[in-house]
């Protein structure tokens, strides 16, 4: 994963309400398996194996994350956990053919929180963080991004 494309994971974490979290934990999911896939086409075994690893801890996460209150939660527990074997057969057998169905499904289940994070209007989980201005002013090769509240407390209270 690119510098840039954690950064802009990292502000977004950090202006998320809950359903967002997930929908990012998605993303980063298939950004991971992405670079794992790319990793496997030019030969590079431990990128693969390390892309994987990083792919499983966005999955036990959401696996984590799951409120067992619902129904739904042991569905998709399920899910996760056959997606974590399809994963750890990928490493062992260092295929990348096992990858395809977990991305297709991930992918499949990244659009529905999507659908539904953008009915969820409620708070950010982080309180209290930097405000990011992108694109206000930019130079030739370069976009400035301006923060304010820099001198803030940042997430502690006084």
């Amino acid at each position: 994963m690119t510098k840039e494309l954690k950064q802009q994971f990292t502000r977004r974490i950090s202006g998320a309400n809950r359903t967002q979290l997930v929908v990012i934990l998605y993303e980063m999911f298939l950004a991971y398996i992405g670079e794992a896939e790319k990793a496997y086409g030019v030969q590079e075994k431990e990128a693969f194996r390390q892309e994987i690893k990083r792919a499983k801890g966005c999955l036990h996460e959401l696996m984590a994350s799951l409120n067992y209150d619902y129904p739904l939660a042991g569905n998709l527990l399920a899910l996760y956990t056959f997606f974590d074997r399809q994963m750890t057969r990928a490493d062992v057998r260092y295929s990348a053919a096992e990858l395809a169905p977990v991305k297709a499904m991930m992918r499949k289940l990244h659009d529905a929180y999507e659908t539904v994070s953008a009915q969820d209007t409620s708070a950010p989980v982080m309180e209290n963080t930097q405000t990011v201005y992108a694109g206000l002013t930019y130079g030739r090769n370069s976009l400035t991004e301006n923060l304010t509240n820099e001198g803030g407390s940042r997430g502690f209270l006084a």
